[in-house]
This record gives C-alpha cells, structure tokens and sequence, in this order.
C-alpha cells in the first residue's frame, strides 16, 4: 500500500506535532479539528516551531516553506476520508475515539487505512467499531513529536501483515523509530512510565518528599532529564490520570491505582503546563511548585 496522503484529527499538541513531521517528510497533509481557532494556532506553532528548526540548522528554509505548504485544514471530518490514512489524535477517551470512527468511516475510499495515537486504549476494540479491523492499527508517536524518536505501532488482533507493513516504511521514511507493542493497556512505554509518575505522586501524597525534592533526587539521583512530576504536568494530568484507569481498569491489579492526589488535581482542574498550573504553578516568570 503506498500513503502519499494522511488526515489528521485533532489539532492539539499531539495532532500539531504530527502534521509537522509528516509535511516535513513530503506528506500532504489535511488536519481537522472542531474548531477553526484551534487549527489556527495549531498552524502557527508548527511555523514556530519549524522556524526553530532552521535556526538551529536542522531544516532549510525551502523544505520548511514546502511543509508549510502540504498542511491544510477543514472542519468537515467527511473530508478526510479521501486520505490514504488518517491519524486519529483526539482526546483520549475511549467513546469520543469511537464516535470519531464511526462518523468517518461511511466516507472512507476503500485502502485508507485507519490508525489511532491512543496512548493506552484497546485498539482492537477501536477497531471493531469500524468496517476495517484488518487496516486499522496504533499508530503511537512520543510528545513533542518533533523531537522524539520512537513510535509505537500497534496490532489489534485483526490486523493484517500489508497494514503492518505500511506503517514501519511510513515511520522509516519520517526518520524516526518504531517499537511493535502487543495490544495490552499502555502498551510498553506508557506501562511503564505511566506507574512511576503515579509512585512519584504518591511519594507526594504520603509526604516522603516535596515537588522539587521528589525531581531533582530523579534527576539528579537516576539521570532522568526531567522530573517525574514536571513530566506529568507536560504531558497533561489529566491524560496521565486516563492512561492509569485504563490499567488499573484493564489489568485489575491494585498496584495500578491512580493516586488520590492525582485526582484530586484533575478535579481542580489543575491539568499541568496547558492549564498553568499543575505540579508547578506556571503563571509566573518561573515555574513554582504547588506543594
């Protein structure tokens, strides 16, 4: 199967970002989202961030204007069903994931192939709400996208080798990694990551340690670039708290438990970085720690 073009749903920081490196790539790519502001702004921080790439010499300025140029937008989902695959990056939740498919799939051209960046969710599952299990895959890529090297390709249990296939040449040809994971909640990285940030905020709740403590010791201490509870607020709380559901939901084994203070935070609506305030408070010139 040959992609020459991709639809991308969801315009945010993981949708962005993957527009970015497949136009970057010589994709064309077309991005919806439910609104035209978000894929306004979503629009110019990939110029932003392209513009960061040729200032530090990793991208031309032409191949930055070509990328620039494969990237349209539209607010109709239907329209994406004439990509040859479409890259679902909506929010993660399991039934606006499944709503998405089925109102895309009456307009699908018969090879498209669908994929979804879940970080977490069954993608057999996913897949059985659609009218192609045996094209449809996890297609999971690493926040920033730009920046990151691995992608997670994942099989539902109905997925065929050609799908399969498809997708490692299309990760070969953005440059980057992929890591075939087995559909089980989390997959690999996230099965792993997600159980330390929650141990990490746990240590916070019992008051082993403080914020800034409980990082630097991981920093400083295991040679991690970023502290578990800042990394938290990067990637979201609020998706960190989804991903541990899913586990603890999937897996029924009580050491998956999502902390209450983890909770708690995501019923303030304290999410992290996209809200300005998470383990760190972010309003300020520098980030603060909220405990």
């Amino acid at each position: 199967m040959t992609v020459q073009t991709v639809g991308i749903i969801g315009a945010g920081q993981m949708g962005n970002g993957i527009a970015h490196v497949f136009a970057l790539a010589g994709y064309d790519v077309l991005m919806t989202d439910i609104s035209q502001e978000a894929m306004d702004k979503a629009l110019a921080l990939i110029d932003r961030n392209l513009e960061r790439q040729v200032g530090r010499g990793k991208v031309d300025p032409d191949a930055k204007k070509a990328a620039m140029a494969r990237i349209r937008t539209t607010l109709r989902l239907a329209d994406l069903g004439q990509t040859d695959l479409v890259i679902e990056a909506a929010t993660e939740r399991e039934t606006v994931k499944q709503a998405i498919f089925e109102d895309l799939v009456p307009h699908l051209k018969p090879h498209t192939i669908l994929t979804s960046n879940t970080s977490s969710i069954s993608i057999t599952r996913l897949a059985s709400r659609t009218d192609r299990p045996e094209k449809f895959m996890g297609f999971h890529f690493m926040n920033p996208v730009p920046v990151m090297q691995l992608v997670e390709l994942i099989r539902g249990i109905a997925t065929d080798e050609p799908t399969y296939k498809t997708l490692h040449a299309v990760v070969e040809k953005l440059g980057k990694t992929a890591a075939s994971a087995e559909d089980f909640p989390a997959f690999i990285v996230n099965r792993i990551l997600m159980p330390m940030i929650n141990e990490a905020v746990y240590t916070l709740y019992e008051g082993v340690g403080n914020v800034r403590s409980i990082d630097e010791s991981m920093k400083l201490g295991a040679n991690h670039p970023m502290g578990p509870l800042e990394l938290a607020d990067f990637i979201g709380l609020d998706t960190c708290l989804a991903i541990m559901n899913v586990l603890h939901d999937g897996l029924a084994d009580t050491k998956y438990r999502p902390c209450p203070l983890l909770t708690k935070y995501v019923e303030a609506g304290w999410l992290g970085r996209k809200t300005g305030r998470g383990f760190y408070d972010y309003r300020g010139e520098t980030p603060v720690p909220t405990r």
